[in-house]
């Protein structure tokens, strides 16, 4: 993945293995800053996001009173959501919606939630939420979605591969996912349903709450290998001094979408509209650059795309 200058970036301590119990326990999630080395992007400035009024005028009077957007994440994936050294939520995620805010004329608070617990508080307790999800045919049942990216599946193991796995013979072994996750839920779980019926040891899923705490577990070789977004495997990587690489490339690509409550499609097209003003000022690629993450764009935004 393409990262930002060193210049730009905080140095990362990402795991202090040493103090760590390898089994048994959940670590502690780690707060990561931008991408480090590299120098091809720079931070993007908020402050070059302009309000279109015409689109401001088009809030939900609920949301235009307010003034602010309130939305829900799981600020432990980074790059896409994660909590920086001061606490701030921080990610391209977290940059994009601010940027949609700022086109609408408003401020955003984002509330850190579980991932499970985002898409059925939208409405009564978020305006969006917007956390990695995979556009996926039974979301849109329960909710409106924009996509704005594309992201793969890829997969990582410790550096050189002590435990020799093989994607095509994860039977028996211990792989790490997040809780709620397509990566968990179909891959992992259509996996281990073939090693069942093929008469081979269970995959050992290890789900917890929180990616950074997948990849603390990796290094510490309690999982023989984790499995993720593309962009956050690639994040993982380059934030562990080596200690972690890739498995295999990114399979499985699919839309991620910006979620909204199943009765203001309206208001999911608004934010389209939002998306379509910030790809054509530049802003839209810029964020995406400034994290690395600039392969996931996409030509064109839909409110409730077809998925497989």
């Amino acid at each position: 993945m393409k990262v930002a200058t060193t210049a730009i970036a905080k140095t990362v301590a990402i795991l202090a293995v040493g103090a760590l119990a390898l089994t048994g326990c959940t670590y502690e999630s780690e707060k990561l800053d931008r991408p480090v080395g590299g120098a091809s992007a720079a931070p993007f400035d908020q402050n070059s996001v302009k309000l279109d009024p015409a689109l401001a005028a088009q809030l939900p009077e609920q949301i235009k009173n307010r003034g602010t957007l309130i939305v829900g994440s799981n600020t432990e994936y980074p790059p896409a959501e994660s909590l920086d050294s001061n606490g701030n939520a921080t990610g391209y995620d977290i940059e994009m919606i601010t940027a949609i805010a700022k086109k609408l004329g408003l401020k955003t608070e984002v509330q850190s939630a579980e991932f499970t617990g985002i898409l059925p508080a939208l409405g009564p307790k978020y305006d969006v939420g917007i956390s990695s999800f995979t556009i996926t045919q039974e979301r849109l049942k329960n909710v409106n979605m924009v996509s704005f990216l594309n992201v793969g599946t890829t997969w990582a193991v410790q550096k050189g591969n002590p435990q020799n796995v093989d994607l095509n013979n994860i039977c028996g072994l211990s792989i790490g996912v997040q809780t709620g996750t397509t990566q968990e839920d179909p891959d992992l779980s259509g996996r281990n349903a073939q090693c069942k019926a093929e008469g081979k040891a269970p995959i050992d899923v290890v789900t917890l709450k929180n990616q950074t705490d997948i990849t603390t577990r990796l290094i510490n070789g309690s999982i023989a290998a984790m499995t993720a977004d593309s962009p956050i495997t690639g994040y993982a990587i380059a934030q562990t001094n080596g200690k972690v690489e890739k498995l295999s490339n990114a399979y499985d690509q699919a839309p991620q979408g910006i979620a909204v409550a199943k009765s203001d499609l309206a208001f999911a097209e608004l934010i389209k509209k939002a998306l379509d003003a910030l790809k054509e000022d530049g802003s839209y690629k810029k964020i995406l650059d400034s994290w690395g993450s600039g392969d996931s764009a996409i030509d064109s935004f839909q409110v409730n795309p077809e998925v497989n």
